[in-house]
């Protein structure tokens, strides 16, 4: 019996990983331009980017947490190049937890307020909470130390609170 020694070649690696994380950077790229063609535009342009310097990686360990920071990077680029406003599509729903009762001004409220801030602090909010990651994973995505992390988390948190908080007290 013959047995082929097949080793995979790197593109043949970085296809299969990007193949399962396609949908996680997608989800990503959307939660900053909210709007399909871009994301996808978006994730395309990272995943060339990647390609490129994927040769000169020697570790495999943090790739999906290098192809996030560069789909971060990519979107934030993104929105430099373009500075227009986007508006949520009713798509984003299905990325959102179910909220506890929340109205539709209310939920149109956060949109707004997440709009509002720079792309580096939605960044946060993002992995955190459409991307579900633990801080400690947010950490290795933007390349700081957890403890970093956290306290800019609920600062931004904060300001977002005060944000909202804010607007009510305007509407009134």
């Amino acid at each position: 019996m013959i047995r082929l020694n097949h080793r995979k070649t790197k593109e043949e690696q970085f296809s299969e990983k990007i193949t399962e994380i396609q949908n996680k950077l997608y989800r990503l790229a959307y939660c900053y331009v909210k709007n399909e063609q871009e994301a996808l535009d978006i994730v395309s342009e990272a995943v060339y980017k990647g390609f490129i310097a994927y040769g000169k990686m020697e570790s495999m360990t943090y790739f999906d947490s290098w192809m996030s920071r560069i789909v971060i990077n990519t979107s934030i680029d993104h929105i430099r190049r373009n500075q227009r406003v986007t508006y949520m599509e009713d798509h984003v729903q299905e990325f959102v937890a179910p909220e506890r009762g929340a109205s539709v001004e209310e939920k149109m409220d956060l949109y707004d307020a997440l709009d509002r801030l720079v792309p580096e602090d939605r960044a946060y909010i993002i992995l955190k909470f459409f991307g579900n990651m633990r801080f400690r994973e947010i950490a290795e995505v933007l390349s700081l130390s957890e403890n970093t992390v956290k306290s800019k988390f609920y600062r931004i948190i904060n300001k977002l609170k005060m944000d909202l908080i804010e607007g009510e007290v305007g509407d009134l």
